[in-house]
């Protein structure tokens, strides 16, 4: 097992779309990035590259290249998760935290956690997603900004052993000495 963690944080700017976990969230202002800006997707993509040690997402995706101009994170968030299967990683679990004064987020986390679920293509009850406020203290309980918190839990394929031996249907006693049983 290999655990990994990601934090991310964005300033919250009018004129931008908010998205979280995919999700376009009606607001009066959106988070300030190079791609969709998206905290909570970034937070889990550094915990996936974490738990896997391949670095970071601006390792991967530098927001100095104009290809990532405006991307969906979601997008990047596939090609973490080829990256981590290149690797034989699969996800056991993700457990991720949005800390944000305004929106209030709860009504749209079984979207989000549907969206990152899809990407990665795990079951959703592998995804857990929760919001919380600072009750109005530092930056985002300022409204200043948003920030999301991450922790993902790796298990490499090869850990696992699959029993490939023949088994009897012959009907015989079975000594074990051949195929038969």
């Amino acid at each position: 097992m290999r655990i990994g963690s990601g934090y991310d944080v964005h300033r919250l700017v009018p004129d931008r779309e908010l998205i979280i976990g995919g999700v376009k969230i009606p607001y009066e202002k959106g988070l300030l990035g190079h791609s969709d800006a998206d905290v909570l997707t970034h937070a889990i993509m550094d915990a996936i590259l974490g738990a896997a040690a391949l670095g970071d997402i601006g390792r991967h995706f530098p927001d100095t290249k104009a290809e990532y101009k405006d991307v969906s994170s979601i997008e990047l968030l596939k090609q973490v998760k080829r990256f981590i299967e290149e690797k034989l990683y699969m996800i056991e679990n993700i457990d991720a935290t949005i800390v944000a004064q305004k929106p209030k987020l709860a009504e749209y986390i079984p979207a989000m956690v549907k969206n990152i679920a899809r990407a990665l293509n795990v079951e959703e009850d592998r995804i857990n997603i929760k919001a919380t406020t600072e009750e109005g203290l530092g930056f985002t309980g300022e409204g200043l900004g948003i920030s999301a918190n991450a922790v993902c839990l790796l298990e490499n394929m090869m850990n696992f052993q699959v029993d490939v031996t023949p088994r009897n249907t012959s009907g015989c006693a079975g000594c074990g000495g051949c195929l038969k049983g």
